[in-house]
């Protein structure tokens, strides 16, 4: 067994669920299986975005964020349905449970994937016979089909997990690479975005191969350190341990929402600003975490996009702060031109427990004069619960709506 299990490397296993919202939806609705399903949000309205879809509306050419409409054209025989997230977070809170039979070093990375490092698991079989297992379990107790990638280090694994696709265990060595990683087109390698493509292309960086035989240097002066990084991984090194708490890192919370008409009416991006500071308000108190840069995003008509952030003195977490700063950045930004999408985003957080109150003489007299006010309310709080104090009509219950947010993710563990 022991030539499975290295002495002074890892095995590393990647596992993609396939399709996952689509497939939660199936294994809820067997009707749905082997038909052309995509989920969507809003989908009789223009914002209804495909999330994902099944492998048989894929077959059409239906992809994760084209819009229903779109959609429906190339596949007339589409089916679409909203999300359910309650459904997909217990399927990926069950799918977690399973992994976490095998190992203790599970690190989720979203709702629908995560990795494991099975060197020390030599006692229950090969790593194929392991991943088998895995694979097996999932589909016959959750009936949720899944892709496990194979590596002796996690960026591997995750290229090995997209080879096959759905149901598909890929083995990827290190000697392996000529032959399967590095004829890939330098597009399809994970962490190589469209723009840093586009860049590589024009020194002639066309597939992985290429990417793994260039000059450093020259990475370096195109992409700083990530070229470094890609470089490395494109020669399969890759030194990241697979960190069971590395769910719980994160450098900001936002969210956006997309509007669904174009507007210039200021009482709507009032409501919908509230709207989003009332969410991240919500998810930073989960977190226990205040913040000191808030950032809004704009999307124009015409789709033009800009980010404006704006530093804070002090650490603040409450919704009032947040949407008094987002409407600030929007009013000395906005160029009045009608809105399509609306977003804001905290950054540089901390956890209460460490971050202090700095007062300079400005803040100081209007904190103290507050202070009592502070403590009542936060007793209210602690009592009648975390919506004490906000108004009915701004008031709406945020509800998770992508895979990108994390706060969940170790749920599997109690």
């Amino acid at each position: 067994m022991s030539k499975w299990y290295p002495k002074n490397g890892r095995v590393i296993f990647h596992v993609d669920m396939n399709s996952f919202y689509a497939s939660v939806e199936m294994a809820y609705h067997p009707e749905l299986k082997g038909k052309p399903l995509a989920i969507a949000g809003n989908p009789e309205e223009r914002r209804g975005i495909v999330v994902t879809s099944s492998y048989e509306a894929r077959k059409f050419g239906v992809k994760t964020t084209m819009p229903v409409g779109e959609a429906k054209r190339l596949c007339p025989n589409l089916i679409v349905r909203r999300p359910t997230f309650d459904r997909y977070r217990t399927a990926s809170k069950e799918m977690f449970k399973i992994l976490a039979d095998v190992t203790d070093l599970v690190q989720p990375v979203s709702i629908d994937e995560g990795y494991l490092d099975i060197t020390e698991c030599e006692d229950q079989g090969s790593p194929l016979e392991i991943a088998e297992r895995i694979q097996s379990r999932i589909i016959d107790e959750l009936d949720l089909p899944c892709s496990i990638g194979i590596a002796p280090n996690k960026f591997l694994a995750k290229m090995a997990s997209d080879m096959k696709k759905p149901m598909g265990i890929t083995v990827l060595r290190k000697r392996d690479l000529p032959e399967r990683l590095w004829v890939l087109p330098i597009e399809n390698m994970y962490g190589v975005g469209e723009k840093t493509a586009e860049k590589l292309r024009k020194i002639r960086v066309n597939t992985i191969g290429d990417l793994a035989g260039h000059s450093p240097v020259e990475l370096k002066q195109l992409l700083g350190v990530n070229g470094e990084r890609l470089l490395n991984r494109a020669n399969g090194i890759d030194e990241r341990p697979v960190d069971p708490d590395a769910v719980h890192e994160f450098k900001s919370i936002g969210t956006s929402t997309t509007l669904a008409e174009d507007t210039t009416e200021d009482n709507e991006i009032r409501r919908v600003f509230r709207r989003l500071t009332n969410k991240v308000e919500l998810r930073m108190r989960n977190k226990s975490v205040v913040a000191k840069n808030v950032q809004i995003t704009i999307r124009y008509h015409d789709r033009k996009t800009i980010t404006r952030s704006k530093q804070q003195l002090e650490y603040i977490g409450s919704s009032d702060e947040l949407f008094y700063i987002a409407m600030q950045l929007f009013d000395e930004h906005w160029n009045q031109k009608p809105v399509r999408l609306l977003g804001v985003t905290v950054q540089e957080l901390a956890e209460k427990s460490e971050a202090t109150q700095q007062l300079d003489l400005f803040s100081f007299e209007q904190y103290a004069s507050k202070e009592k006010l502070y403590k009542v309310m936060e007793s209210l709080t602690e009592k009648y619960g975390n919506d004490t104090f906000r108004s009915l009509k701004d008031f709406q219950e945020p509800k998770i709506t992508t895979s990108f947010q994390k706060d969940f993710l170790d749920d599997y563990k109690k």
